[in-house]
């Protein structure tokens, strides 16, 4: 899946999960530019200006296993006050908390479903652990027990941010 419809579809869910009734969010989108393996995009969901940075993993162990795409985004919703907040879309039911790892770092990610989010914790650190690192790695548990590692590259993540950051005051 591109880019492009990689935020297609996280830009839905972003809308059907923050503002119920909103999937028209999905034809409002620009694409602020593409840094490297960070895409950055503003829309307008439930009448309110929303940013976010998205990727997919460079590569998924074990390989084989039958799953959906996976997508890690950090978004902004000023009419909120939230800025830097930090999700996934992991593509698999999952049971137990995700751990996230930016070099020494490591962050825990409680789940439900297919999501993963910080609840407010730790978005700052992760974020600042993103600008600074190099790459990050998603370890997960499915509720069929398998182990995933999912890794991604880093590689524009600071430029994106800074996109958002500057169209999402």
């Amino acid at each position: 899946m591109n880019l492009r419809h990689l935020a297609s579809f996280t830009l839905l869910l972003l809308a059907l999960a923050a503002f119920p009734g909103s999937a028209s969010a999905q034809q409002n989108q620009q694409l602020l530019g593409q840094f490297t393996d960070w895409a950055a995009y503003s829309a307008t969901a439930g009448g309110n200006k929303v940013c976010f940075v998205i990727s997919q993993p460079k590569t998924r162990e074990p390989q084989g296993l039958n799953r959906d795409p996976a997508y890690f985004f950090v978004t902004n919703r000023p009419a909120d006050k939230v800025r830097g907040e930090i999700s996934m879309q992991v593509g698999f039911p999952m049971k137990g908390a995700a751990e996230v790892t930016i070099g020494s770092d490591k962050f825990s990610l409680v789940t439900q479903g297919e999501r993963a989010w910080t609840n407010g914790k730790d978005d700052d650190r992760i974020v600042a652990a993103m600008r600074a690192g190099h790459d990050m790695t998603i370890k997960s548990t499915s509720t069929r027990d398998h182990v995933t590692t999912d890794s991604y590259s880093l590689s524009g993540i600071s430029a994106a941010l800074d996109k958002i950051n500057q169209e999402c005051r």
